[in-house]
């Protein structure tokens, strides 16, 4: 149930208002008693009840009209979504050379996969229309969540990644192809992939290239991401106990990466650091658009009749207990 003006009902505070005043009105005594037992005998008689009845039934009554005039509603209202998504597979490298502490998160330095969870996170809530998976890679790819629009779980899914989670290795051909085989079935107005990496296809079954023909003939979008700093990065390392930074060289494969893309009808990015990466998912998700009609049915029926209805029965049984008189 709803009300059409629900400001209205503001005015049943006026009800409690009424009763004070009607407590406090009082009239002067017009005859004198020998004794308050003649005053106590009439006090007690039934016309006077009759007169609070009737007070309180016009009170009612004022209370209903009140809701009345709110305009009551009972029915229901059904919206109808229809999203020409678009399905995406995100496919994310776990591989031990993501501990490289190259970027930066809320003004301190973290590694690369703290940075990857942080800026996917943001492009998952940009696009709450698409079925969306997650595919974590390294020796091996896995399966993380397969497409879906509950992108709540598909969130907590994104924070479970973790380095090490997967024998290390890098293994980028093969995460395509799985990424590929997940969306092959799919129809979906658009099928992309958004594969981030930092570093050379030195795992797995299925080369990157062989891979992109695969997805290039399903009309399958690959876009590739190089994540890292040119040159040498930070890399944390553990001796005699503790752990301290050593100077590591970025080794990506630019040449496959860029070919992979444009073999497909997509592009390459190089994420140098967090806006840069941030950025890249915003152009992204600019050029992969999609969108949502919204219908929405209303199916409500007025209560105002019913109101007035009591408001005029409450109405004539007060008029009928005010002129009531004893017999």
């Amino acid at each position: 149930m709803r009300f059409v003006y629900p400001e209205l009902l503001w005015l049943l505070l006026l009800l409690p208002l009424l009763m004070l005043l009607k407590g406090r009105k009082g009239t002067a005594p017009s005859l004198l008693f020998s004794s308050t037992s003649v005053a106590r005998t009439l006090a007690q008689g039934r016309t006077i009840r009759a007169g609070r009845l009737a007070f309180w039934l016009k009170l009612l009554a004022i209370g209903f009209l009140i809701i009345g005039l709110a305009r009551p509603q009972e029915g229901s209202t059904t919206t109808e979504i229809t999203a020409s998504g678009i399905d995406i597979l995100l496919a994310v490298d776990v591989s031990s050379s993501m501990k490289a502490m190259d970027f930066q998160l809320e003004g301190r330095s973290v590694n690369r996969l703290a940075v990857v969870k942080d800026v996917v996170a943001s492009f998952i809530e940009a696009r709450p229309n698409d079925r969306i998976g997650l595919v974590a890679f390294a020796g091996k790819p896995y399966l993380v969540s397969p497409l879906t629009l509950d992108h709540d779980w598909l969130q907590k899914r994104l924070e479970s990644l973790t380095i090490g989670m997967i024998e290390d290795g890098t293994a980028i051909g093969s995460a395509i192809g799985t990424s590929v085989n997940r969306l092959r079935s799919r129809q979906a107005k658009s099928r992309i992939v958004i594969l981030l990496t930092d570093g050379v296809n030195t795992s797995g079954r299925v080369p990157p290239l062989v891979a992109a023909e695969a997805a290039e003939a399903m009309k399958i979008k690959v876009y590739t991401i190089g994540a890292g700093t040119r040159g040498l990065a930070p890399y944390p390392v553990v001796r005699f106990g503790k752990q301290r930074l050593i100077k590591a060289r970025v080794d990506i494969d630019e040449r496959t990466l860029r070919k992979v893309a444009e073999k497909t009808g997509a592009r390459y990015f190089r994420a140098t650091d967090t806006n840069s990466l941030t950025q890249i998912y915003e152009e992204i998700n600019k050029m992969e658009t999609t969108t949502r009609n919204i219908k929405k049915f209303e199916n409500y029926r007025e209560l105002f009749p019913y109101c007035l209805a009591i408001v005029f029965a409450v109405m004539g049984l007060a008029l009928v207990h005010q002129y009531r008189r004893l017999p």
